[in-house]
């Protein structure tokens, strides 16, 4: 059976096919040869992006990026094939769209006056505005003012250099933009002033908090230029194309989508784990072994407790988050010295692993009455990433309303997310009171579906 929404994208592509051959009759004009009936006729989406942190990149053998998901999951909406092109630089993308080597391009584009001349914009993410990306320090610039005299890379026919002229008109013409080698990407420069290789370059604010995650020293706060709109680029002329995507975008199914992803790669991108952790070939992580050792201790699959430091730490031994959640397995200063970690100790691997073990092994005690161990393991994930309380909350919300108590995917999962509601975080049999779940909800899909990729590579 067809889903509906294959059934509208028949629709608008029957429109077309009408609309199409009507405007032919009337005015001898060449039929758009890209727009969603030929994708659906060719059986294939062909999709432009480029390398980087969010958009698309090889992690040990396979493909992945925010930008990339999203088209998969819009090729598989439409029951075609993804082709990918991968270009060079954003000026490629658009040449590419517009001599219809591609239908869609599929990289966070700024919308400027220009490009909406020509093209449509759509999946619009999250607003953000342009940053001076410097390194900390006393030396650090805090006034646009400052940039007098000084050297900013950007790279060529860029939005990031049509900002820096402008600004440098501003306040006298004095500073030195340089155009960075055709060879480099924005990711390129943030990673060159990182290194101290370069002083200054221009980015987005949030890619820059990024890079910053994973590079401390880098100093994104000053900002020289205003919030601006952004999205992925469909010609003009493929009105149901657009359509189609705008469609497929705010659908529940692509919002909750969207929302796993950004987490995955907007705020702990594997792309810079992959630079930092070095895996050796054919391994998981280079901490396998340990892995091996302690997942016994717990009867786990040892690629599942690698999939849960994976989510946890990128396997980064050193990772220390906001709220002081340390090493492999994230542990906080309490739970590490409940099971006889310091300061110190806390960031030693195979320490960090084994109290990790011990820590699941009694979320294993608390959930011991959900007697299918798939299902428990959900649990487990739940009040690992959450803590215990909430999810045996949930747990009771389930048996009032009538759910299943010992299943995890809508049944306890959908009361975990209704615990930010009044309603629900106010009823008696509610003891550790209001959570926003979506976040857990998101965990426990996410690391089941590592896991999942993990054994088809065994």
């Amino acid at each position: 059976m067809r889903s509906k929404y294959t059934l509208i994208v028949l629709f608008f592509s029957c429109l077309y096919f009408v609309s199409c051959v009507q405007k032919d009759k009337e005015n001898n004009a060449e039929i758009v040869s890209t727009d969603l009936s030929n994708i659906l006729v060719a059986d294939t989406l062909r999709v432009a992006t480029m390398y980087g942190p969010t958009s698309y990149f090889l992690y040990r053998d396979e493909t992945m990026g925010y930008d990339y998901e999203l088209a998969q999951n819009f090729a598989k909406q439409l029951n075609v094939n993804l082709k990918i092109s991968i270009a060079k630089s954003e000026a490629e993308m658009i040449q590419m769209l517009q001599e219809r080597k591609v239908d869609i391009v599929s990289y966070n584009f700024i919308e400027t006056k220009d490009l909406k001349r020509f093209f449509n914009f759509v999946l619009p993410q999250s607003e953000s505005y342009q940053v001076l990306v410097q390194n900390v320090g006393s030396k650090a610039l805090s006034s646009v003012t400052e940039l007098a005299g000084k050297t900013v890379y950007v790279t060529p026919n860029s939005v990031f250099k049509q900002r820096m002229e402008a600004l440098n008109n501003e306040i006298g013409g004095t500073i030195n933009i340089v155009d960075a080698a055709d060879s480099l990407t924005n990711n390129d420069l943030i990673e060159m002033v990182s290194e101290k290789k370069i002083d200054y370059t221009v980015t987005y604010r949030n890619l820059g908090l990024l890079h910053k995650y994973y590079s401390k020293n880098l100093n994104c706060r000053l900002a020289i230029g205003f919030n601006q709109h952004n999205g992925w680029l469909v010609r003009s002329g493929s009105v149901f194309l657009t359509k189609s995507l705008q469609l497929w975008a705010t659908s529940p199914e692509t919002e909750n989508l969207q929302a796993r992803l950004r987490e995955k790669y907007w705020e702990k991108s594997p792309y810079f784990s992959m630079r930092k952790v070095k895996i050796p070939k054919g391994a998981i992580s280079p901490y396998d072994h340990l892995f091996k050792k302690y997942a016994s201790l717990i009867d786990w699959d040892w690629h599942l407790l690698a999939a849960v430091a994976f989510h946890e730490s990128r396997f980064d031994s050193d990772e220390v988050s906001w709220a002081g959640a340390s090493g492999l397995m994230q542990l906080m200063p309490r739970t590490a010295a409940n099971f006889g970690l310091d300061k110190k100790s806390i960031l030693n691997p195979e320490r960090n692993i084994e109290a990790g073990v011990q820590y699941i092994k009694s979320l294993n005690l608390t959930f011991r009455k959900i007697e299918n161990k798939d299902e428990r393991i959900k649990f487990i994930l739940a009040g690992y990433n959450s803590g215990p309380a909430h999810i045996i909350d949930a747990i009771e919300l389930a048996k009032k309303y009538g759910k299943n108590p010992n299943v995890w995917f809508n049944n306890v999962e959908y009361f975990l997310l209704k615990k930010s509601e009044p309603e629900f975080y106010n009823d008696p049999v509610v003891k550790y009171g209001s959570f926003g779940g979506k976040e857990t909800v998101r965990y426990v899909q996410n690391t089941l579906e590592t896991y999942e990729k993990y054994l088809s590579k065994k």
